[in-house]
């Protein structure tokens, strides 16, 4: 498997998560991993829902990274173990974003959006009332405002998130539809020097391609962007490293040489 690290992962940790982090880094070592990198949910001002309290997405950092580098320690001649964080992006957020991002020493740090103006995409309310392209585009348009807002990540996660969830998923879900927002979402990333994230979740989400679809990957890769990492978004031992062999192929197709890792929020190149 020529992806041998997985950037994305959640483990009991995360509020949306049961998985026992140990177990993690244990099938993690029996994929043949060489390094994973825990990235628990940290969302500020998550909406209540009826399947819970946002509060549950208020990462206890502390516990975390006790947890982590016990196992760290543990495993260390096995497996290279990296502290991490998915950071929820929204604009009444980014004072708490930008102090908690300071306040430790992370190895990485993913910029998602969760939230789009205070609506969560996940459930069915987000597209009533209007067109599935109308929803999405109001997501894409608070993708670009957190991007020109906010810096201190190192990707941009699950670009495309929203068509996880909506009406027809990415049945006519295309970059050429809103290529006009993709393309200053891409260009905004770049002239940052952020990174972009492939996520191969959405695939487990019933989608026909990952997150963000090949066509985003290779216009990023067109527009000069170099910086990718790649990430199961497991949140369970069961979907580690979840057809990485399949975006290894696909990142080539889409002319990448190298995948990237994060250590110290400094990034290295590996070859694929």
């Amino acid at each position: 498997m020529p992806i041998l690290a997985d950037f994305h992962l959640h483990s009991h940790n995360s509020g949306d998560s049961e998985a026992s982090m140990e177990q993690m880094v244990l099938r993690g070592i029996e994929l043949g991993l060489d390094t994973m990198c825990f990235t628990e949910h940290m969302d500020y001002d998550f909406p209540d829902s009826e399947d819970g309290p946002g509060s549950i997405f208020l990462l206890q950092t502390d516990p975390y990274l006790y947890e982590l580098a016990s196992l760290k320690e543990k495993y260390r001649d096995r497996i290279k173990l990296l502290f991490g964080v998915e950071l929820g992006l929204q604009p009444e957020c980014m004072r708490q974003n930008a102090v908690f991002a300071k306040s430790y020493e992370f190895d990485f740090i993913i910029g998602s959006s969760h939230i789009c103006h205070r609506k969560d995409p996940y459930y069915p309310a987000f597209y009533e009332g209007r067109t599935e392209e109308e929803a999405y585009r109001e997501y894409f348009e608070s993708v670009l405002e957190n991007i020109r807002k906010f810096s201190n990540y190192d990707v941009y996660g699950h670009l495309d998130y929203v068509v996880r969830y909506g009406p027809n998923k990415d049945a006519d879900y295309s970059y050429a539809k809103y290529a006009d927002l993709l393309d200053s979402i891409l260009e905004a990333l770049i002239e940052k020097g952020k990174g972009l994230e492939l996520n191969t979740g959405g695939l487990r989400s019933g989608l026909r391609d990952v997150n963000p679809c090949a066509e985003v990957l290779k216009r990023y890769r067109e527009l000069g962007g170099e910086i990718l990492t790649v990430g199961s978004d497991s949140h369970s031992d069961s979907h580690i490293s979840f057809e990485f062999e399949k975006a290894c192929e696909l990142l080539k197709e889409c002319g990448f040489r190298y995948y990237t890792v994060f250590e110290k929020r400094s990034p290295e190149f590996r070859r694929l």
